[in-house]
């Protein structure tokens, strides 16, 4: 794809495009020739892909398109049959990641506090106890925690146990940050809190994010671009940017531009959806 030209007028996708975003300060994340199967069946096949560097890319298509199979190959969660991914060149093991689960009841140690959670790969990674101290008081200032830390995961709300595997995540200052679906279990008020919090991180952090998302609204509320993919065997659908600057208050969703590329994405969307 030719990162000059809109989305309105990209010549129809083939199995080796490259995802090239506009206005992409440099590449982060390359992906070259993926190819996995399941029980024989393909799921991507010589698919290439670059992510950019400090932005958010969503990751939307069809059911059982395999949104969190390409993100979870592109973590390292599921292994490819074959293909090279690359960080800046390196590979995922020389690579610091965060990695923020759907699940997030089932991600957070049950027999230790909130606090010791968020410290957990700190102290996994040698730091001094002053450092981890200092690591997460920067973390409880930038997310404003109002609730005790002290506590048990299960003496927490869902809404705190996921801010609290998202302060985990980006406890390490990851140089990429997966998300899968990270709304998913959040009612309309923490669903809105996080939203918040999350652009707060990027604009203080500018690490490079990766959300996957089945709820449309999510998917291109916090998005730089929106990735959009078609039914099986998945290439792109179309690459939507959303330009609209941060930080995006609820009222957003009222934006007009916000309202033109929701109804462009659910378009591309309903289309695959019917192919």
């Amino acid at each position: 794809m030719t990162a000059s030209l809109p989305a309105s007028v990209l010549p129809p996708p083939t199995a080796d495009t490259v995802l090239t975003l506009r206005a992409a300060p440099s590449t982060h994340v390359t992906v070259r020739g993926l190819c996995k199967s399941f029980a024989g069946v393909p799921l991507y096949t010589n698919f290439n892909l670059d992510l950019p560097r400090g932005e958010i890319v969503s990751i939307f298509g069809p059911n059982g398109c395999g949104k969190s199979t390409l993100m979870n190959m592109i973590a390292g969660l599921v292994p490819v049959d074959s293909g090279e991914i690359l960080f800046d060149g390196k590979a995922l093991k020389d690579t610091q990641i965060g990695y923020v689960f759907q699940n997030y009841r089932d991600a957070l140690f049950p027999w230790i506090s909130a606090w010791d959670n968020i410290a957990y790969p700190l102290k996994r990674q040698g730091m001094k106890a002053a450092e981890v101290k200092a690591r997460v008081d920067e973390l409880v200032k930038l997310f404003e925690i109002r609730f005790d830390l002290a506590r048990y995961p299960y003496e927490l709300s869902g809404g705190q146990m996921q801010t609290v595997c998202i302060m985990r995540s980006m406890a390490t200052r990851p140089e990429v940050l997966f998300l899968d679906e990270p709304f998913s279990a959040l009612d309309f008020e923490m669903t809105l809190f996080i939203r918040a919090k999350l652009q707060e991180a990027h604009l203080a952090t500018g690490t490079t994010m990766v959300i996957v998302s089945h709820d449309l609204e999510d998917a291109v509320f916090l998005a730089d671009h929106i990735l959009l993919l078609t039914r099986r065997p998945t290439r792109i659908a179309e690459i939507v940017p959303f330009d609209l600057p941060r930080p995006r208050a609820p009222e957003a969703v009222a934006d007009p531009e916000f309202v033109r590329v929701k109804a462009h994405t659910l378009e591309v969307f309903r289309r695959e959806m019917n192919a």
